[in-house]
Parts: C-alpha cells; sequence; structure tokens
C-alpha cells in the first residue's frame, strides 16, 4: 500500500503516484507488467524517481530493490516515504554512469520513461548490460519520436534526445542478443473474456481490420542475453484498476460540461429577453428626424 505522506511535488519531470488519469495508467501499467518477474530477484530501478515503482517491485517478492535517481533531493523523499522495508533503498547516482553505486549482477533492471531524458542513452545502456545477470531481463520504456511529438504537435521540454522506433530497435539489438518490443497506448476497449482461461486471445478495431491497428505512443522493450528469460512475458498484457478511477474522471467532466451547456442556453436565453425588452422600450423613430 503506497504511503499518502509526504507527497512530492509534481514538476513534470517526474511521475508521481497523486497523477491521474492517462498518465497514472501509462506509468502504472510498465510496473505492473515488471512485477511478473519481480519476485525472488534482485531488482535495479534505473532512475526510480519518487520510488512508487520501487516499493510496487518490493511488494511483488523481490529480494532486493536498489532505486537510483539523479536528484538527492527525490531520493531523501523516496527514502522518508517508503522507509522500514526490508530489502528496499534508495541511492542517489547518474544511470548513464553508475560506477560503483549500483554494483551488479541484477537479475531484473527496470527502466522507464528515462533514455528520451538523457544524451549519452548509449552509455546508460552500456552500463545496464555490463550489470544484468546471465539470467536477467532489461525493461526499458521510451515514447516514439514520430507519434509521441511529431504527430502531437508537441514538445516535452524535459525530453533531451527522443527517438524513433528503429533508432530504439537499433540500439538494444546492438547491445542485447534477445530483446522483445512492446508497443503501448491508452485504449478505450470493450473487453469480452471467458473467466478461468488464458489465451488464445484476438481483436479487432472498427475500421482498422484484425488486429490492434493502433500505433503506438510508447515502446517498452524487453532485453536479455538469451531468449528464455523473456519468454516468461506474453504477448498482450492488460492493465486496469479495480476503482476504473478514469471512468470517475471522465464522467465528472462530462457532467461538469453538461452542466455548462445548459447553463449557457439558460443565460441566452434570459439575454434574448432583456434585449426584446430593450427593444421593446424604446420609442419609435420621428418621422421628422427621418426627412
Amino acid at each position: 500500500m503506497i504511503p499518502t505522506e509526504p507527497v512530492l511535488e509534481f514538476t513534470g519531470e517526474r511521475f508521481t503516484p497523486e497523477c491521474v488519469r492517462e498518465i497514472w495508467y501509462e506509468h502504472m501499467h510498465r510496473y505492473a507488467l515488471a512485477a511478473r518477474l519481480a519476485a525472488g530477484r534482485r531488482v535495479l530501478d534505473a532512475a526510480c524517481g519518487e520510488g512508487y515503482g520501487s516499493a510496487l517491485l518490493h511488494a511483488a517478492g523481490a529480494a532486493e530493490v536498489v532505486g537510483v535517481d539523479l536528484s538527492a533531493a527525490t531520493v531523501e523523499h523516496a527514502r522518508r516515504r517508503y522507509r522500514a522495508r526490508a530489502g528496499l533503498r534508495f541511492e542517489q547516482g547518474d544511470v548513464t554512469a553508475l560506477g560503483t553505486a549500483c554494483p551488479g549482477p541484477f537479475e531484473l533492471i527496470v527502466s522507464f520513461e528515462t533514455l528520451e531524458h538523457v544524451e549519452r542513452q548509449e552509455a546508460m545502456l552500456d552500463g545496464f548490460r555490463e550489470r544484468l545477470a546471465r539470467d536477467g531481463v532489461l525493461l526499458v520504456s521510451t515514447p516514439d519520436r514520430k507519434v509521441y511529438s511529431e504527430a502531437s504537435g508537441q514538445a516535452n521540454p524535459f525530453h533531451v534526445r527522443e527517438l524513433y522506433r528503429e533508432e530504439f530497435e537499433q540500439m538494444l539489438r546492438a547491445r542485447f542478443p534477445a530483446v522483445r518490443l512492446f508497443g503501448q497506448k491508452l485504449l478505450f476497449q470493450s473487453v469480452l473474456w471467458e473467466p478461468g482461461r488464458d489465451g488464445p486471445w484476438a481483436a479487432s478495431t472498427h475500421g482498422g481490420g484484425d488486429g490492434l491497428g493502433y500505433a503506438p505512443v510508447y515502446w517498452i522493450a524487453a532485453c536479455a542475453l538469451t531468449p528464455e528469460p523473456l519468454a516468461a512475458l506474453p504477448t498482450l498484457h492488460l492493465f486496469g484498476d479495480a476503482e476504473e478511477s478514469v471512468y470517475r474522471h471522465y464522467d465528472h467532466e462530462v457532467r461538469q460540461n453538461i452542466r455548462a451547456g445548459h447553463r449557457i442556453l439558460e443565460l441566452e436565453a434570459q439575454l434574448a429577453e432583456l434585449q426584446r425588452r430593450l427593444d421593446g422600450a424604446q420609442p419609435p423613430p420621428d418621422p421628422k428626424e427621418q426627412g
């Protein structure tokens, strides 16, 4: 259970678990996938930020979790918020130059939405390669520059080097013999399932034929030194919260918009009535003045 205090201020650079809607689902889903691999393993959470992800992996049964972040203040916050947990610790360090701060090997390394924040991306991946156990797994994510920035027209001021899918894959395959690539995008879906059964799965997209048919906003890569450790990952991973918080937020926004629309109609009717009365109160024009 994640504590509610103290809370780290959200500046846009680091996600905090108090965020809501899309960003919450995106970040929590990545750690939910990683949690499937955490039990009994020594884990490195590189660029751990607020510390919520490290705490989630620890709760998933990891033997040890080391969270590393560049910001000393953020690390201190994580230590205070997730204190007194055996096997969970936070260290200040640069993920592009880990040095002796985080000696390997690690059986699971995760680094979500970090790559685009650093210029020395190759050095960062080299450091992960050096610390990854022979049977370990690296999970690393990054936005797709084509979709995230170019198609949307937005520019994240905290991103210094965004990658296209091809660049991302090339960088990974140059260092890791085994790579599986997963696309991520928040979707509005109707899910139909048979309780108690696992797979096979199928998907249909209206107007897009069979298959998911969407352009991923983010890529999550699973990397290893041999293919065997990656076999435990599914081809499809769904994430949701039982409280369905995203529905509550959108329902609230929809209700507000409906109320605002009704209020606008009321005000427009009142304005029209006032204008009618004003027009009726004016004397008719004087024919002499018109002449």
